[in-house]
């Protein structure tokens, strides 16, 4: 058996089928084991048993489709790859605050390399790309009135194969793991 964590696309929870009850009765009905949920946002972690983790990972999203109309993507991270991305401390000396937003954006498929560019915005700093998580790394300052459309520019850099979380909801998700 092997720990993973679904990282859901576009989940919004005040949507009644994107509800962690709903989203966690998909993952126990395709027989997955000690199904749990992490916050709100489309965060499911499980343990299944050895395979192609791409094939599950469109196993979930077929099921999330047909099941609860969930069209966005599913991407699976094994538990040792999140908790070796944790290790590295890519973030080192940084504090996840408002005006240094810690942000990992996961990405389905490798990218190529070099990794593409974001279109520049002088509230986003691009701290690297972690190739074994296949992770962009960004601090984004919330602090000014002018929130930085960072979604937006990601998804017109690398498209919808994406999804990103902040670098306390990855830890979040990988100490849920190891309960």
């Amino acid at each position: 058996m092997r720990s993973y964590a679904a990282l859901l696309r576009g989940i919004m929870p005040s949507n009644p089928n994107m509800r962690n009850e709903k989203l966690r009765g998909v993952f126990s009905d395709l027989g997955l084991e000690n199904v749990a949920s992490v916050l709100s946002s489309g965060n499911v972690v499980f343990r299944a048993a050895e395979g192609d983790p791409a094939e599950l990972e469109d196993r979930i999203q077929r099921a999330l489709n047909e099941r609860l109309g969930i069209a966005g993507g599913t991407l699976l991270r094994e538990y040792d790859c999140l908790r070796e991305l944790l290790a590295r401390d890519p973030f080192e000396g940084l504090v996840h605050e408002r005006g240094s937003y810690l942000t990992v954006t996961f990405f389905k498929t490798a990218v190529p390399d070099p990794v593409p560019a974001i279109p520049a915005d002088p509230l986003t700093r691009v701290i690297g790309y972690d190739e074994p998580s296949r992770a962009l790394l960004t601090v984004i300052d919330n602090s000014t009135p002018k929130t930085p459309d960072f979604m937006a520019r990601l998804d017109k850099a690398y498209g919808k194969d994406i999804t990103t979380r902040t670098w306390l909801t990855v830890q979040k998700v990988v100490r849920k793991m190891e309960a």
